[in-house]
């Protein structure tokens, strides 16, 4: 998800990893095939804020890592 740039809708392929990280990832909303608008990157990159499912949601460059998009 790093290569996303604001004001992009992306959609997500998959989620790599497994364990505590990916669960959280996905009790956030973000699962296979969900949209995601990229609202706000803050000014050194982390975090991002992204709309998800209608609600805005800020995640940490290291969780965003691990979510492929298409």
């Amino acid at each position: 998800m790093r290569e996303a740039k604001v004001g992009e809708t992306i959609r997500v392929m998959n989620i790599r990893g497994d364990g505590a990280l990916k669960r959280r990832i996905m009790d956030m909303g973000i699962t296979k095939n969900s949209e995601i608008y990229v609202r706000k990157v803050a000014p050194l990159g982390d975090p991002v804020e992204v709309t998800v499912r209608g609600y805005e949601l800020t995640l940490r460059k290291a969780d965003a890592e691990i979510i492929e998009i298409q």
